[in-house]
């Protein structure tokens, strides 16, 4: 038995498509504002902001190019179906990285459905699918520069360092977590890798119980076979963008700057956290130049830079943590401080202290 469907008439079908359109122009519309506010107030980059503004007038353009009242004619806001129809994760947002990622997926599929209807209606889809990859591009960038809200607010770091140890670093490591550190670091420049991810690994079973975070130096491979909680990268190594599309969210990634531009970069890059130093001079990592409390302060004036949880890092002990405290510090990372102390666990939780004391009270 065969059926027959009569085709739809086209003019029929053309108000229709035109409700489609005058919706998804608005959405897409939308979600380009809701971009380009995002860059402008939050990121304070007028770069991307005119980005997102430029797709938005592109897109308004078509509107227009109808005239003022064809669109408009055909819309029934009452009667949608569609207005009615919502779920749990529409109305909420976890932070503004969130907010970014729902408003490029709704940018992207809005400019889609234009682009289907501009075929029929005789309108340039090129348009909206060269608009549509302008977004992805635009929601890419914002959602690796404004982060996420479990970021690493670490008050102290503890980088363990077998050569600056007193004591075995599994000693100095267990007691670093009995006294209250947050995060440890494995920093070991030598080690052939078998060596280094036995060492990897042993220090996160060390760690676990603790619930202490692990990041491993320079190596994002150990660091993801380890089962470690980060990688913390330097200037001169794979740049944040780079580790980010290897680890995606699996690891936190962290970033050593010495200036401002390093860390605003470092931001838009996806760190979800800044190495700001050196502070002080070190025998453990000398440097030609210091970059001292002063850095720490144009991080947190930094509209950009300031989003980003950070660690002072470099010849830093209880004698001089009280200076950066009063720059504005949050947390700090050592080495010397506790693995070549006679007490690693005393001396891990006096610098807990210190630390702690400087805190809002809203952050206990």
């Amino acid at each position: 038995m065969h059926y027959y469907v009569k085709p739809l008439d086209t003019i029929s079908v053309m108000p229709a498509l035109e409700r489609m359109l005058d919706a998804n122009l608005n959405r897409a519309c939308e979600g380009l504002r809701t971009l380009e506010d995002l860059a402008r107030f939050i990121l304070d980059d007028g770069e991307l902001a005119e980005q997102a503004k430029v797709a938005r007038h592109a897109v308004r353009e078509v509107a227009l190019s109808l005239g003022p009242r064809r669109l408009v004619a055909w819309r029934d806001t009452p009667n949608d179906v569609g207005t009615t129809i919502s779920t749990v994760q529409e109305r909420e947002r976890a932070d503004a990285g969130a907010i970014a990622a729902a408003a490029g997926n709704r940018t992207a599929e809005a400019l889609r459905a234009c682009e289907e209807s501009a075929k029929v209606l005789g309108l340039d889809a090129q348009l909206f699918e060269r608009t549509r990859y302008d977004a992805y591009e635009i929601q890419r960038r914002l959602v690796l520069a404004l982060g996420v809200a479990d970021s690493a607010m670490w008050p102290l770091c503890a980088l363990i360092t077998a050569s600056a140890c007193r004591r075995p670093w599994q000693e100095v490591a267990e007691a670093a977590c009995r006294g209250g550190v947050a995060c440890l670091q494995l920093r070991e420049k030598h080690l052939d890798d078998g060596e280094l991810l036995a060492r990897a690994r042993r220090l996160v079973e060390i760690a676990r119980p603790w619930g202490t975070a692990v990041v491993i130096n320079d190596r994002l491979d150990i660091a993801l076979l380890s089962g470690a909680s980060g990688v913390h990268v330097g200037q001169g190594d794979l740049s944040a963008a780079d580790v980010r599309r290897v680890v995606g969210d699996r690891l936190l990634v962290g970033v050593s700057c010495s200036t401002i531009e390093m860390a605003r970069r470092a931001v838009r890059d996806g760190a979800d956290y800044l190495g700001l130093g050196p502070m002080f001079p070190s025998n453990t990592k000398p440097k030609d130049s210091l970059s001292g409390p002063a850095l720490i302060e144009a991080v947190l004036l930094d509209s950009l830079a300031s989003t980003r949880p950070h660690l002072a890092i470099s010849g830093i002990d209880r004698l001089n943590v009280r200076e950066l405290i009063a720059s504005g510090c949050r947390g700090i990372a050592v080495c010397g401080s506790v693995c070549g102390a006679d007490d690693p666990e005393a001396a891990t939780r006096e610098l807990m202290d210190i630390v702690a004391s400087a805190q809002p009270a809203s952050d206990s």
